[in-house]
């Protein structure tokens, strides 16, 4: 299983929110580029991206920034945030990201993955999945604000049918809040999906959440403020990318 550090932004600065809250936010005093710079020399091979005022506005408002990263560094960059059409989407490939990650777009038409999937290739999207748990989980959309119609299952369907193959699978109610994994849910959808392949998505808060996470079979596990805080180590992270 790969880790894969996250970095969010809001105004250009790197932000974690807790449950997806925009008024809930920790600022961080790092740039996106130093810390992308720092993972890329630990051995880390990709980073996962979120431009949060896009997320809200609908356009690229951090594009800059992430293109500096892309640019910059040798690591293999998926981008989120504002992608909801074929314009935004060749943008992004066109600064040179590696996948491009789109949730309420999907969500809201999931006929849009097909087309998306035969201009781009399944390889180069990934479906965010942003899930309310329970006994049949539900997708949110809209910056977790809207219910989407959709149990997980149902769009998890949709959008294979429709010829996706990667999907960032997020636990709204762990993210930001280094309470654990939810390991049942990640394991319930490898089980139920599995040629597809996942990225789970909130709560990891120490090295041993992505041991617990590899053995749900997952493909990779995205962490941001366990890493910016260090409750992953340098040595821990290092450790994990280089196969140690």
């Amino acid at each position: 299983m790969e880790l894969i550090p996250s970095i969010d932004l809001m105004g250009g600065r790197v932000v974690r929110l807790h449950r997806g809250r925009f008024d809930d936010a920790v600022f961080y005093s790092h740039g996106a580029l130093e810390l992308a710079r720092n993972w890329s020399r630990l051995g880390a091979r990709s980073l996962h991206v979120v431009d949060l005022d896009g997320a809200r506005s609908g356009q690229r408002e951090n594009a800059a920034i992430v293109s500096r990263v892309v640019a910059e560094t040798s690591l293999a960059v998926q981008v989120g945030g504002g992608i909801r059409d074929g314009e935004s989407l060749d943008a992004v490939f066109a600064s040179g990201a590696k996948r491009a990650v789109s949730g309420s777009a999907l969500a809201e038409d999931p006929s849009r993955a097909g087309r998306w999937v035969k201009r781009y290739g399944s390889g180069r999207l990934v479906a965010a999945l942003d899930v309310r748990a329970g006994n049949q989980p539900e997708v949110l959309t809209r910056g977790w604000v809207r219910e989407s119609g959709h149990s997980l299952w149902e769009l998890l369907n949709l959008l294979l049918d429709q010829g996706l193959r990667w999907f960032l699978c997020t636990d709204v109610s762990r993210d930001g809040m280094l309470s654990g994994p939810n390991t049942d849910l990640y394991a319930e959808c490898v089980e139920r999906a599995p040629t597809a392949s996942f990225i789970a998505s909130g709560g990891v808060s120490r090295a041993d959440d992505l041991k617990a996470l590899a053995d749900t079979g997952v493909a990779a596990a995205v962490s941001g403020k366990a890493l910016l805080e260090g409750r992953i180590s340098a040595e821990e992270a290092e450790q994990c990318w280089r196969g140690g």
